[in-house]
């Protein structure tokens, strides 16, 4: 296992001070929303906690370490993963199309193709996901799917341009990275999981992930072999559903692997800029083989403008 990064320490340097000051400004001058609701929201009192991970699955190259002392202000943060009832009244609403829908295509899990996945392009090295034209929010993986069923599951095929629409639409924002590992954290010091640091306690699954042989067999031992409803599984301590398995949640913050390296610990947010966007928590095709990421202090990104099934958000709002 490579060695975690050091943080500076002997010799400080003006690039570093610079990139604090900034860090600092910028946290000061975020984005703030309050005039959203708080039904099904939970308020946070914040503070400090112990973010990133130094342990033995924490993956270097994403930056999870080093553990660090972080202060968040308080705040009200979603239940639950925004559903797809919600996200249809903001639809109703405002009349908005999401990227799929303009693209005209999304990439959907090839083992839910039911046989067309062959006929399909697929990204280089990537080859479990399909392009699929058509497939949309409303229609997750595709032309004659629908989510007349799933109305308090997961919204997917969002991405994170439609997710911050959305949250602005409600009066609210997404959340900083800081403030989402805060969240899924429950209070519990530097635990692996929402709660605690056995995926399994008891032999009981409490997140949904994948089990088998990834890509080709699903044994969906914890009971679901794609997204499953928002309260499928217990809350943790915070009373939070979902923070970790079942989809991707969107971060407001711009991805680096190092900028926390040197920014500010108290209300910190990402880098001015960047090509992809934060998210965290996992999917219910993450599996300890090749992408074991659902974890509290597990971090992955992608471009602002891309959807897949198993990707959702959930927002937050600020405390009047």
């Amino acid at each position: 296992m490579s060695p975690l990064p050091l943080m500076p320490c002997c010799a400080p340097t003006k690039q570093r001070a610079a990139i604090l000051e900034s860090s600092r400004s910028r946290s000061a001058s975020r984005l703030r929303a309050a005039s959203g609701s708080t039904a099904d929201m939970v308020r946070l009192d914040g503070g400090r906690y112990l973010a990133g991970s130094e342990d033995a699955d924490a993956v270097v190259a994403d930056g999870e370490g080093p553990v660090r002392p972080v202060i968040v202000d308080p705040f009200f943060i979603d239940a639950y993963p925004v559903t797809n009832q919600s996200f249809s009244e903001f639809i109703r609403a405002t009349g908005y199309k999401t990227e799929a829908e303009r693209f005209g295509w999304s990439f959907v899990f090839a083992g839910h193709l039911d046989g067309r996945a062959d006929a399909l392009e697929h990204p280089v090295g990537l080859p479990w996901w399909r392009k699929v034209e058509g497939a949309d929010w409303n229609h997750p993986e595709g032309p004659g799917s629908s989510i007349a069923s799933r109305g308090e599951y997961p919204v997917t095929q969002i991405s994170w341009n439609d997710a911050a629409s959305y949250a602005a639409w409600a009066g609210k924002r997404l959340p900083s990275e800081a403030e989402w590992e805060f969240a899924s954290r429950g209070g519990l010091e530097q635990k692996r999981y929402p709660w605690g640091d056995e995926l399994t306690p008891g032999g009981v699954h409490l997140c949904n992930i994948w089990q088998g042989a990834f890509p080709n067999v699903d044994l969906a031992e914890d009971g679901y072999s794609a997204p499953a409803p928002v309260n499928a599984f217990p809350p943790n301590a915070f009373g939070l559903y979902m923070m970790t398995g079942n989809t991707w949640e969107w971060c407001a913050d711009w991805f680096s692997p190092d900028h926390h390296l040197y920014a500010s610990r108290v209300n910190p947010v990402g880098p001015e800029s960047g090509s992809t966007r934060v998210m965290r928590g996992g999917s219910y095709l993450c599996h300890a083989s090749y992408c074991n990421r659902y974890r509290n202090a597990a971090r992955t990104s992608n471009t602002p403008d891309s959807a897949t099934t198993n990707i959702g958000f959930r927002c937050v709002r600020d405390v009047d």
